[in-house]
């Protein structure tokens, strides 16, 4: 199986749209009169764990959310999968929805829900299956995610942090999605936990061929499971490169504090 640098790699060579799952060119977003982000831009390459990093409070959830769809810009265009989402609506606009799913942090499960309900949700608003085929395709996902057989009869209350976040991961893989979007995934987990559910999202990533773009803090995923970084401050991304590329040239006061520490070296070296 091909990694995400070789993927990116070939899709390059191709040329075109199809090297990129998704496309950002002078993206501007307030927020009242906070400017959040100016002129941003950013390539997603398909195939690949993309890790988008920056400080507490430098916009990488209202950059998510703006790229989903779910806040709106003041200027600049979206491009995911080939299409400007700027200019589609209805049923085309639907169509590339469904091509993405979302993790968002601690799972946002519905509650009154079991976790085969939940992973159901996306079934029901966008497939016609039967229910007998949404029951064996949501348990297919919840053992994807790493969840017992018997989890899937269990409500968000009754699990763990973790179990919910790999229940909201089941339920962001229901549509057999390309891109994937996970909002700090290791958030709240125990290291082993945490390096569990990375090696869970490498090895998704590659057997499922995704694009994951990966909103986190930790430096110990993206060392483990990310192909490139890119990093937010100053209201643009303002640093991209492998994870070593960033610690041999940070190139940016941020970066180089979070990159260059102590604890970046001994992860880097460990790794």
């Amino acid at each position: 199986m091909e990694s995400g640098t070789d993927q990116q790699t070939a899709s390059l060579a191709n040329g075109g749209k199809e090297a990129y799952a998704i496309r950002l060119r002078g993206l501007t977003k307030r927020i009242g009169s906070q400017l959040i982000f100016e002129n941003l831009n950013l390539d997603v390459f398909r195939g690949e764990v993309l890790a988008v990093a920056g400080g507490s409070g430098a916009g990488k959830s209202v950059l998510l959310r703006t790229v989903l769809g779910l806040m709106p810009f003041e200027s600049g265009s979206i491009e995911v999968l080939g299409s400007d989402l700027s200019t589609v609506e209805g049923e085309e606009r639907t169509s590339i929805e469904r091509r993405w799913g979302v993790l968002f942090q601690d799972g946002a499960l519905f509650s009154s829900l079991t976790v085969l309900q939940n992973v159901q949700v996306p079934m029901r608003e966008h497939l016609n299956l039967p229910l007998k085929t949404m029951n064996e395709l949501a348990r297919l996902k919840i053992a994807m995610a790493g969840l017992p057989a018997n989890a899937a009869h269990k409500f968000p209350s009754e699990l763990s942090g973790g179990m919910r976040k790999r229940a909201g991961l089941a339920r962001a893989l229901a549509l057999d999605p390309d891109i994937v979007f996970l909002d700090e995934p290791t958030s709240g987990l125990d290291p082993i936990g945490a390096a569990a559910f990375d090696r869970l999202i490498r090895n998704l990533q590659r057997t499922l061929g995704l694009t994951v773009y990966m909103i986190t803090h930790d430096l110990d995923s993206i060392f483990a499971v990310c192909d490139r970084v890119a990093v937010l401050a100053d209201k643009h991304i303002v640093r991209e490169g492998s994870p070593r590329e960033l610690v041999q040239n940070p190139g940016h006061p941020w970066v180089r504090e979070y990159f260059c520490g102590e604890r970046a070296r001994l992860i880097e070296k460990a790794s």
